[in-house]
């Protein structure tokens, strides 16, 4: 009996404190919103091996709390109305890691996608649409088939959008993009017979796997690191580049929030800047 009271106590103060900091947050936004909101955020987690190496975790317990950090990074960001979220899960390089690894991020992976359309998650909580960016026939049949899925089922949410850049690199995604312009322009002209030999950079773009959203206002990397890491080196001309030190399963509110005000401060220099590249 005193043990189920003291579990009610703790089950009711957790509530509370979920709702002050909820609360809070929307008074934060507030304030936040007489300012310009970015459309489009992109993060590299970057720092889930070294969060497990520094608190002495064991194998895939960094993944599994850069997991939590980003479902509370996609609420901060879907709650401030961003309408376009891109996330770096795992690259092309990664398969070059300890393969025990990569089974086993790849493993996680597979299971949090699963999650990511159950009815009570964030995905549908919040209207999100979800994209996997990447040269998706490096997986495996299961992994590609719940992706597929995981599309498939939210094709019809329209309020938000979080691509998953998965089995990517930008280097990839150009030369994909090339020779899929290529081929185009040549049936065409095989077709039409219309001489045209050369394409152009909108040739291009149309074919890229980002072309599902607008280029990134900000793309943030945690861990201390500078690097873009062959991630969005073709949309990232006009975006403000943001490294925190802190680890991604560290990142929190007051990261995000930090980052916001910056770029309010910067928001007129960087639209300057877009309309003399545009």
């Amino acid at each position: 009996m005193v043990e189920e009271l003291m579990e009610q106590q703790n089950t009711d103060r957790m509530k509370l404190s979920e709702r002050m900091g909820s609360f809070l947050r929307k008074c934060v936004y507030h304030v936040l919103r007489i300012g310009s909101i970015p459309t489009h955020i992109a993060f590299i987690m970057d720092g889930n091996r070294r969060y497990a190496k520094k608190h002495n975790l064991g194998e895939g317990a960094g993944h599994k709390a850069g997991y939590l950090a980003l479902m509370n990074m996609l609420r901060y960001c879907y709650e401030l109305e961003v309408k376009y979220v891109t996330i770096y899960a795992f690259s092309i390089d990664n398969f070059k890691r300890q393969p025990e690894e990569v089974e086993s991020t790849l493993k996680l992976i597979h299971e949090k996608i699963e999650e990511l359309i159950k009815e009570e998650s964030i995905v549908n909580r919040f209207g999100i649409r979800i994209h996997f960016i990447g040269n998706l026939d490096l997986l495996s049949d299961p992994i590609r088939l719940s992706a597929e899925r995981a599309m498939k089922a939210t094709a019809s949410n329209s309020k938000a959008v979080l691509s998953i850049c998965i089995a990517y690199t930008s280097t990839d995604e150009i030369l994909n993009a090339v020779q899929e312009a290529c081929e185009e322009v040549i049936a065409l002209d095989n077709s039409c017979n219309h001489g045209r030999k050369v394409i152009d950079v909108e040739d291009i773009e149309k074919h890229m796997y980002m072309a599902i959203a607008p280029d990134p206002d900000i793309i943030i990397r945690t861990s201390g690191e500078t690097r873009l890491s062959n991630f969005l080196l073709w949309q990232s001309g006009s975006s403000l580049l943001y490294t925190l030190k802190a680890l991604w399963p560290e990142i929190g509110f007051l990261n995000l929030i930090g980052v916001i005000i910056d770029y309010q401060r910067h928001f007129g220099y960087l639209e300057e800047t877009k309309q003399k590249q545009s």
